[in-house]
């Protein structure tokens, strides 16, 4: 398991190193806080960055798939969006994005959040989110 993290800045991977043994499944993961991060390290695709932002389904996806492959893991998960106080990149605070890629039917899967709270409920929400998608695909 890998992850790629933007707002959550490294709280899903902590959140998976809590379990004793889990040196075992998690490689680790990728904070790419900042937008060429996205495309340099995990393989975003950079027009799309360009087009629409960092805030954006694909973009979650292609973070997933990238944290997978760049940490030869079978499982990615990532997460994108605004954690607040303001705006960002043309959306309100609470957009989030996560997702999650792996060996289930259709490979990858994106969830959008609209959440509310101040920034760290924001990002604790994020968090509860991607992890609440990849026990979904895992039970199938």
């Amino acid at each position: 398991m890998a992850t790629a993290e933007s707002l959550t800045g490294g709280l899903v991977c902590a959140a998976l190193t809590t379990v004793a043994g889990s040196s075992k499944t998690v490689r680790g993961g990728v904070v790419s806080y900042a937008t060429d991060l996205k495309a340099d390290l995990l393989g975003v695709d950079p027009d799309r960055l360009h087009e629409v932002g960092p805030v954006d389904a694909q973009v979650a996806e292609e973070m997933a798939l990238g944290a997978a492959r760049l940490l030869g893991a079978d499982v990615g998960l990532a997460t994108t969006g605004v954690a607040g106080p303001g705006p960002a990149d043309g959306m309100p605070a609470g957009t989030v994005f996560v997702a999650a890629a792996g060996p289930w039917p259709g490979g990858v899967k994106s969830r959008r959040l609209a959440l509310s709270g101040d920034r760290d409920e924001v990002r604790r929400a994020s968090v509860d989110a991607v992890l609440d998608l990849l026990d979904e695909l895992l039970r199938g």
